[in-house]
């Protein structure tokens, strides 16, 4: 009997686990609500709780809170007596969590997000995050399968929400740069990736990103397919970007200015300081938006690898001005 108990609450919290995340989804991708991401970063919250639930339930890991006292455990309840259970933010961390590093990573983002958003109101979040909550949800169909069976599969559910028109680079400038994306949002993004390695900021795992490519039908029926799916990193995406405009959705490694001038002491230039840093991007104008070599987020100003790069070649073709070689 206790048996048959376990597997129908293992049952029920897997039920529960997936019809969230669907909500998650099928909420993201409904064009009328203006209020997805925030939607989506709840429900998908709730979904991973109870997916790892149902995970340490198989293992008989305990995931309620209890204080031991002398051979018992004292369980912690609610003021109406249920037990109290483990956030997702806690399983991450316990050592038996089955999850790898990128995908943890991810989780960490969306908990964090979370705090941002369901404390105060927000507003035009969605393009700036999609990336990571598309990893969201496949890395959930990833392991749903992986610990729990094929059957619980969503890929034949779960849907890509389509656009009616591409985006530009100038399109995503604008998104990244836009002032109506709540600063709260924008500082925690940038906070949050700016001590992380560029493995995990490149992995899928963290944040989804796709190469969209235009295809020509050339036979009956290929008119059905609508996008093709390729590496971007792949050699016949090398071919492919010699011929077309592909469009890709990159998020760029920032730079504060303390740090393009420590980069530049660190290889030798002792000479370069802040306000060498300041007379130099002034002379060139390098803040105008049109040259892509920064981004202001919140009232901060970031530079990207392309300025750093920029500074790197200034200071070598001036070495003898910033090198102090007594």
């Amino acid at each position: 009997m206790a048996k048959k108990r376990v597997f129908s609450i293992k049952s029920e919290l897997l039920t529960k686990s997936r019809e969230a995340m669907l909500a998650a989804v099928q909420i993201y991708n409904n064009p009328r609500i203006t209020f997805k991401t925030e939607s989506f970063i709840t429900l998908s919250v709730i979904s991973w709780t109870y997916l790892l639930h149902a995970y340490f339930r198989t293992i008989k890991v305990d995931y309620r809170y209890f204080e031991i006292k002398g051979k018992r455990k004292i369980y912690s309840k609610t003021r109406y007596g249920a037990f109290k259970l483990r956030g997702l933010e806690t399983c991450i961390k316990d050592i038996k969590c089955p999850l790898d590093k990128d995908t943890i990573t991810n989780l960490e983002f969306i908990i964090g997000l979370r705090h941002e958003v369901e404390h105060q109101m927000t507003n035009k979040i969605d393009e700036y995050l999609s990336a990571k909550l598309q990893a969201c949800a496949l890395n959930y169909d990833y392991y749903i399968c992986k610990l729990f069976g094929d059957k619980y599969n969503l890929s034949n559910e779960l849907s890509l929400a389509i656009q009616f028109s591409p985006l530009t680079q100038n399109q995503q400038q604008f998104l990244i740069n836009n002032p109506h994306c709540t600063s709260n949002v924008a500082n925690f993004v940038v906070n949050f990736e700016k001590n992380l390695s560029d493995e995990i900021l490149s992995s899928s795992r963290y944040a989804y990103r796709i190469l969209f490519v235009p295809i020509n039908a050339k036979r009956k029926g290929q008119a059905d397919q609508v996008i093709e799916f390729i590496d971007s990193k792949s050699p016949l995406a090398d071919s492919i970007e010699k011929k077309y405009a592909v469009l890709k959705e990159t998020e760029k490694k920032k730079y504060l200015p303390g740090e393009v001038v420590k980069i530049m002491n660190e290889k030798g230039y002792n000479l370069f300081s802040m306000t060498r840093h300041t007379e130099l991007w002034k002379a060139k104008n390098a803040k105008d938006p049109s040259l892509g070599y920064g981004v202001l987020v919140a009232k901060t100003w970031y530079w990207y690898e392309s300025r750093v790069n920029e500074v790197k070649k200034h200071c070598l073709l001036n070495k003898n001005k910033y090198k102090n070689n007594g």
